[in-house]
């Protein structure tokens, strides 16, 4: 499980640091993907080949299943951490995510994502806020079914 917010700097080879606590879990290498939001998502690689299991088992059309698979895994890449814990991240993931020195990597559950420093700051504020509005609708609807 990945938790928590680190902040780190990108230096001059577009290498960024991943979290110490998480490099045991990631030494197979990761999966770098563009994120819903303009993040860039970091999966451990067992977590992605469960992605990838659930999408080529789903209830598609094969068209539309192309098409998915096209978005997801043409703009994906797989990477290793060297030898000081670090990725290279692809100047096309750091276009999508609006990333020029100052990131945080936050946890959230079974991967990782990066953001821009700036971006996260709303991100975080906008999440924290719809959290509560979101649990409290679940105690709801868990109250209605008891």
């Amino acid at each position: 499980m990945f938790f928590g917010e680190f902040e780190y700097r990108i230096d001059s080879k577009g290498r960024v640091p991943l979290p110490p606590r998480f490099r045991g879990d990631l030494k197979a290498g990761v999966v770098l993907s563009p994120g819903v939001e303009k993040c860039i998502a970091i999966y451990p690689v067992a977590e992605w080949q469960k992605i990838a299991t659930t999408l080529t088992a789903g209830p598609l059309t094969p068209s539309k299943l192309r098409r998915l698979n096209r978005a997801i895994f043409a703009t994906a890449f797989s990477v290793e951490l060297d030898g000081q814990g670090r990725v290279a991240l692809p100047v096309a993931l750091r276009e999508h995510a609006s990333i020029k020195s100052d990131v945080v990597i936050a946890g959230v559950n079974n991967y990782l994502e990066l953001w821009s420093k700036e971006q996260w700051q709303t991100e975080k504020a906008t999440s924290q806020e719809q959290a509560w509005q979101i649990i409290e609708s679940l105690e709801r609807r868990q109250g209605e079914q008891t």
